[in-house]
């Protein structure tokens, strides 16, 4: 059945849906197995979305299609090379066709650049906020490379850090809060935040 075949209330109905991310890892496990059904339900369940991201770029149809098809046959090939420690099961698949999408919009543009359509002649179009999941998916991504970088830095620089950062305190009020010294806070941020930075400086080819 071609993608495109959904009802506008099936198209609202799935838009709301907010699929369960230990699910995703569950049906990515069974892939891995070589089980066809957990491949249906994840193609099922991400399939439009993913439609949605290539015509964004593609503005065909076809084009749009097949990145799909090959996104999910990826999935097939690869799934038993998801890691749950590395970010989340939809970030993974984003990835993929994120990378589908540009290879094939470079292949578009340098063979078949007249296959190229308009997006007001598809009768179903991306909702914007939807088409907008490789933005969200990539900061999801950086904030589990951001938290697991975290770890790796010692507790006192942690600390201050995630006061800073995730409560939102001065370092004033950090003092105030912890009792240490003015030039301590600061001293503990400058060698976090370095820490972090080189941390996660190792990890942008991911």
């Amino acid at each position: 059945m071609s993608i495109l075949a959904y009802t506008p209330d099936e198209k609202n109905q799935f838009w709301m849906a907010t699929p369960a991310a230990d699910d995703d890892v569950s049906l990515l496990a069974r892939i891995a197995q070589r089980d066809q059904t957990a491949l249906s339900l994840l193609y099922d369940r991400y399939a439009r979305i993913v439609y949605g991201l290539a015509f964004k770029s593609l503005r065909s149809v076809e084009e749009s299609e097949e990145v799909v098809l090959d996104v999910f046959a990826q999935v097939w090939r690869i799934a038993d090379r998801y890691q749950v420690q590395k970010g989340r099961a939809d970030t993974w698949l984003f990835t993929l066709a994120r990378s589908r999408i540009l290879d094939r919009l470079r292949k578009v543009k340098r063979t078949h650049p007249s296959t190229l359509v308009s997006i007001d002649a598809v009768e179903i179009q991306p909702r914007a906020n939807a088409v907008d999941l490789f933005e969200e998916a990539s900061i999801r991504e950086r904030r589990s490379q951001v938290m697991a970088a975290l770890q790796t830095l010692p507790d006192e620089q942690r600390f201050v850090l995630e006061l800073a950062y995730f409560q939102g305190l001065t370092q004033s009020e950090i003092v105030a809060q912890t009792g240490l010294a003015l030039g301590t806070v600061k001293t503990r941020i400058r060698l976090g935040l370095s820490k972090l930075k080189s941390a996660l400086g190792s990890k942008e080819d991911l």
